[in-house]
């Protein structure tokens, strides 16, 4: 029996049980940083398949590591395994993690044969848009030694090289002075007022940015009574650029915006967040083409790439990994149109029998191109 038979073999040996545990992490959805349950579940089926499990690395209780194998080439699978506030597992994060175990759990199995490490990182915390669990895993060195990361995402359709591009979420608070809204308005600074010329400056400024440039956000907090002028709001904002670079410089023409509504209605303004974004994907050439012969070995297809790996897919911190070790990070289609990513829909589709054959796809296709990346390494 061949490698790649080997790891497909055992794959299906433990395929019921982590359909389970993707079923089970999407019926118990758990937010940034706070993902227990999910992160002790995956320890212990990993334990269980045998991997040596370190849990909380990095100061993060809900990171983990687990490693098996021996050889010198050493291959990550990165899990993710957190929720989105109010739609659960809408990006289908349930099938990331699950996924990520297939392909360990498989490759494991013919590890030491074809001269592979083989871990599974447990990366919490990727919807928080900044300092999130990837980026703060990789300043502490989770990452060193790694010759090259790999995960599958979830998707309407199959995509092998999505257009990922860098983000950065920040909180803004305006502050300005209550008064009665009737009696004395005069006597008050309108902080909600604050907000509102910055998001109209905003829609102004979005006449004179890029097309892959993206600003968007929401209202977290505009006032608490509207016979009391507001004295503190927020909102809370991301914005999203081609590259690392550009996204510098567009973040500081919207903080200028921001700065411009309280400038006007004589407000504060303090900025938070926004120090730690994510950065633009870098596909590994050589792991994107064997993994795209890989899945289609498995039935997958790929549509044309000009159309739909063009436009902006999303930000992700695996874009942070991708510029300090080669990385792929290809979407898995689970059927879903015309229901799409952060939807409820896209939810309840993570869930169905197509996710569960992308998940048993995308383990095995993550298997197999950590096989041939072995031995493509080897006879270099």
């Amino acid at each position: 029996m061949d490698a790649k038979a080997g790891a497909r073999e055992r794959f299906e040996s433990v395929r019921d049980g982590l359909i389970e545990l993707s079923h089970r992490i999407h019926a118990h959805p758990e937010l940034a940083f706070e993902e227990e349950k999910a992160s002790a579940w995956l320890c212990e089926r990993l334990s269980e398949a045998g991997f040596a499990v370190e849990k909380g690395i990095c100061d993060l209780p809900t990171a983990f590591r687990a490693r098996a194998g021996s050889g010198p080439l050493h291959v990550a699978f990165c899990a993710e395994y957190d929720s989105l506030p109010a739609m659960g597992h809408a990006c289908g994060h349930n099938i990331i993690a699950a996924s990520s175990l297939g392909a360990a759990i498989a490759a494991a199995q013919v590890a030491d044969e074809v001269g592979l490490t083989v871990s599974v990182i447990g990366t919490p915390a990727e919807e928080v848009g900044n300092a999130s669990g990837k980026i703060l895993l990789l300043e502490r060195g989770a990452f060193a030694g790694i010759d090259a990361a790999m995960m599958v995402h979830p998707a309407p359709l199959d995509m092998c090289r999505a257009k990922v591009i860098a983000a950065s979420m920040f909180d803004v608070h305006c502050t300005g002075k209550a008064s009665h809204a009737s009696a004395f308005p005069e006597l008050g600074v309108n902080a909600a007022d604050a907000l509102t010329v910055a998001q109209t400056a905003i829609g102004l400024l979005r006449q004179h940015i890029r097309d892959t440039d993206r600003i968007h956000g929401i209202v977290t907090h505009g006032g608490d009574a509207p016979n009391v002028v507001p004295a503190h709001t927020s909102a809370r904002y991301i914005v999203r650029a081609e590259t690392l670079a550009q996204l510098t410089e567009l973040r500081e023409r919207v903080y200028r915006c921001f700065e411009a509504g309280a400038l006007a209605t004589g407000a504060t303004v303090r900025i938070v967040g926004g120090d730690k974004p994510y950065a633009e994907m870098r596909h590994d050439a050589r792991l994107a083409e064997l993994y795209q012969r890989n899945a289609e070995r498995l039935g997958r297809t790929f549509p044309d790439p000009g159309v739909w790996e063009s436009r902006p897919t999303g930000s992700t911190d695996m874009g942070n990994v991708s510029l300090a070790v080669a990385s792929i990070h290809p979407m898995i289609g689970i059927n879903s149109l015309p229901a799409v990513n952060h939807q409820p829909e896209f939810a309840a589709h993570c869930v169905t029998p197509e996710a569960d054959q992308a998940l048993a796809d995308g383990a095995v296709a993550l298997a197999w191109t950590a096989i041939d990346f072995a031995a493509r390494s080897v006879t270099r």
